[in-house]
């Protein structure tokens, strides 16, 4: 068998691990494998600056960064051209875990997968990640308008979420096969998607997940849980906050030797940014 009909074969197969369809996969004869056509989506690779604002509007442009991170419903497709003119990549922030009462989409979705209130986010609901089939179309319009504004990826927040008190039993295996199926239907709109947090959930979800960002991980002590990621070849935007009193610079001795993009941010995400020096 030829080299590069293997690597396709194999590249196949690794694909095939982030699939969460309840229909069997369809098996190819080698020689008939190709890569797909939405294969193509933005890969990031570590060592990418990056900066994240979601409030303090309007997003302010001139930061010198490889990659923002915005909201998808606070920032319009202009500024996100604007971004990408001056050679940026462009994240879409969206809540997959939690509804939020101030959303254009909240009267979308049903009450019976609407939980207990996120402590400390008013007006912040947990969801009932396990019926995908009622999130499914609220999600697939967050997704098709994150497509059609422009951005290069995704970050769905609070996928993080078995082991919160939510108000359904959920497992990590509701957790896990959310993720999947949030990256499924990411990379099936050519974006790029990152997993949020979920340290544990890191090692299972490697193949399916572009990048990740990361809040206070150096501080809480599981930064090394994301190096994984980081020898795959993928980024990881990793955030400290400034009220934490975490040693910045310690952290940032720790994100250039390991190849972490280490930011400091305010934590209501506004355009203040701190950078390695």
């Amino acid at each position: 068998m030829k080299i590069k009909t293997i690597l396709l074969w194999l590249t196949l197969l690794v694909l095939a691990s982030c699939t969460s369809r309840t229909e069997p996969i369809p098996v190819l004869a080698p020689e008939l494998a190709v890569t797909p056509a939405n294969a193509d989506w933005w890969r990031p690779e570590p060592g990418l600056t990056w900066q994240w604002q979601l409030t303090g509007l309007p997003i302010v442009t001139t930061i010198e960064a490889d990659v923002y991170e915005i909201d998808l419903f606070e920032s319009d497709a202009g500024t996100v051209e604007e971004l990408q003119d001056k050679g940026r990549k462009v994240i879409c922030y969206l809540s997959a875990g939690s509804w939020e009462d101030w959303r254009p989409d909240a009267d979308k979705f049903p009450e019976e997968v609407i939980g207990k209130d996120y402590e400390g986010w008013q007006g912040e609901k947990w969801l009932d990640i396990r019926r995908i089939d009622l999130l499914a179309p609220i999600m697939r319009e967050r997704l098709d308008l994150c497509k059609a504004k422009g951005f290069d990826g995704v970050e769905p927040d609070n996928i993080d979420i078995h082991l919160n008190d939510t108000g359904f039993p959920l497992t990590y295996a509701d957790q896990f096969a959310y993720a999947k199926w949030l990256a499924d239907e990411a990379h099936a709109r050519g974006l790029a998607i990152g997993i949020k947090n979920a340290p544990e959930m890191i090692i299972d979800a490697l193949a399916c997940f572009d990048f990740a960002i990361t809040e206070d991980a150096f501080y809480q002590g599981w930064a090394e849980e994301t190096l994984p990621l980081i020898k795959a070849g993928k980024a990881v935007f990793a955030a400290e906050y400034t009220d934490t009193g975490v040693d910045f610079q310690l952290a940032c001795q720790w994100g250039k030797a390991n190849g972490v993009s280490i930011i400091q941010k305010d934590r209501d995400l506004t355009s203040f940014r701190a950078v390695c020096p």
